[in-house]
């Protein structure tokens, strides 16, 4: 409860520090190339009462002129010169209208009604630079240079940090490098972080060089921007394209208080904290995300993953069939919703169908040749032998499998010979496949107890569970591979045990009494405090 209260008074103060950029954030996002993420903030905003409408409608123009809408652009724009008619953008917004129709003259009368509000604002003129760039930089190549050349004369005394990002921005498609430099250049003039789209737009541009580098950026402008979503956001995603999952698990953490943050944003949190470990509260907020969202199947997947992973399997299948049973799940499955939901009937007792759903993976994804030998493991578990040799025989023909593989594949046939009729062709036909893939392991490692040892088991299986000369032969060759380690006797004593018995019993068979008593005697010196065979080995004749 006390952590709970604790957790309500961190969220309400991050709210209320975060609500004093509101629009702001979404004219950060676009600046920041980022229009949907923009467009959704700038509607939520539009109302509040520190929103100033004119610049909040340029940019929502701006985003609805990119979209081809442009009469709801139009309606924009006059909206922003209704709300403040000496506001010089939503003309330059009417200018960008102009030229995307082709009316060069009629765009100049709206820039020079731009001009005219604040002559001596170099902002203007960045402005309409990037108007003439966005509607066709070759074209009007030079009207950019010229209203760039006037916002660096008006900036003189003050570098305007906005001209070296549209320089950058259209460096940008050819030479990354400089465009790099010129959003640097940007970030160094921007003393009051006016323009963090600088920081931002050099931490895209720089990532694949140096990622590090790029989120020491970040963190300098969330230093000086500490309640800015975009931020906050930009901070976040590359931790997380760095594979930097627990940091960025934290920085969504902070993320995710701020009110301009998004679901998509949260739905990966929800991932983030799951893969954190942090089991318990990605079920909490998938749940909290399904309130308002009920068939969201990506949150109901990770209801059911999160209670798997909290040893919680009655509940866990609980939420897998709600998951399963979501019409919107169909096509979008992923070989891991069934394997885990195999796991889960596995825990629960439920083996052949638990087997089931790992050959539903299987067939959803055939490529994944890996899920055959899950598949045969769950086979394995339902006590489906057959099966489960089967599946490990499809995939040790693939590239994929390894002298281990090999080996187990002679386990599983080992299985199928020990649970079928004696002497029937079934259990002659899987000794032989047994035989036949423990030789080729041994071959490999000649000089591996395990694999020897194996053998001698299977040939103990194939003579219907009784130890023969060629059982004895591979028992004696897996000692010898045994005994090269002296800790062994200690580390592997059940294999001495067994094998030094079986020895034995095969001697005592036999009436060869002095190896019989040899072999036991072995057996004892692994095994001193077995009173009950000393008792027999004393009683032998």
């Amino acid at each position: 409860m006390k952590f709970k209260l604790l957790f309500s008074f961190l969220f309400a103060g991050a709210m209320t520090l975060s609500a004093q950029q509101g629009y702001k954030d979404g004219i950060e996002y676009f600046r920041a190339d980022q229009p949907e993420e923009a467009e959704i903030i700038l509607n939520r905003t539009i109302n509040d009462a520190g929103t100033d409408k004119a610049e909040a409608y340029y940019y929502l123009g701006q985003i609805e002129l990119q979209k081809g809408n442009v009469a709801a652009a139009k309606e924009d724009f006059n909206k922003g010169i209704a709300a403040n008619g000496q506001n010089p953008k939503n003309y330059i917004g009417l200018g960008m209208i102009e030229l995307k129709n082709g009316n060069k003259s009629g765009a100049e009368a709206q820039f020079k009604a731009a001009r005219d509000l604040d002559k001596k604002n170099p902002l203007v003129a960045v402005e309409i630079a990037r108007a003439y760039f966005n509607a066709d930089p070759a074209l009007y190549a030079k009207e950019i240079e010229k209203n760039i050349a006037q916002a660096k004369n008006l900036s003189k005394k003050q570098p305007e940090p906005a001209i070296y990002i549209l320089e950058a921005d259209m460096l940008a498609p050819t030479s990354v490098g400089d465009a790099a430099g010129y959003y640097e250049m940007a970030s160094q003039f921007d003393p009051n972080t006016n323009y963090p789209e600088a920081y931002v737009k050099y931490a895209r541009t720089y990532f694949t060089v140096n990622p590090q580098y790029s989120i020491d950026k970040l963190k300098a402008l969330l230093e000086k921007q500490p309640n800015s979503a975009l931020a906050q956001r930009e901070l976040a995603e590359k931790y997380y394209e760095s594979d930097r999952l627990t940091l960025a698990a934290e920085q969504y953490g902070k993320y995710i208080a701020n009110p301009n943050h998004f679901q998509k944003d949260k739905i990966r949190y929800v991932a983030l904290l799951y893969f954190g470990k942090k089991y318990q509260e990605s079920f909490d907020l998938a749940t909290q995300i399904l309130a308002d969202d009920p068939n969201n199947i990506y949150m109901q997947r990770m209801q059911f993953l999160n209670m798997e992973a909290l040893k919680q399997p009655i509940e866990a299948k609980k939420y897998a069939e709600i998951f399963f049973s979501n019409p919107a799940a169909q096509g979008k499955i992923v070989p891991n919703d069934y394997t885990t939901y195999g796991d889960v009937l596995g825990e629960l007792g439920q083996d052949t169908l638990a087997a089931k759903q790992f050959e539903k993976a299987v067939e959803l994804a055939p490529e994944k040749v890996a899920l055959l030998k899950d598949l045969s493991g769950a086979y394995t578990k339902a006590k489906m032998y057959r099966e489960a040799a089967e599946a490990y025989r499809k995939y040790c023909e693939t590239d994929e499998a390894t002298t281990n593989d090999i080996f187990m594949l002679a386990r599983r046939y080992q299985n199928v010979a020990a649970t079928e009729e004696n002497d029937s062709p079934e259990k002659a036909a899987a000794v032989e496949n047994a035989l036949r893939y423990v030789n080729i392991a041994l071959e490999r490692v000649p000089d591996n107890a395990t694999i020897a040892l194996t053998k001698a088991r299977i040939l103990f299986v194939k003579n219907n569970n009784v130890p023969d000369q060629d059982t004895v032969d591979a028992y004696l060759s897996g000692i010898e591979l045994l005994d090269k380690d002296e800790a062994n006797k200690t580390k592997r004593k059940s294999d001495y045990v067994n094998a030094y018995n079986q020895i034995a019993n095969f001697y005592l068979n036999q009436k060869d009494m002095e190896n019989a008593k040899l072999y036991f005697n072995k057996f004892l010196e692994i095994d001193p405090e077995n009173t009950a065979l000393r008792q027999f080995v004393e009683n032998l004749k």
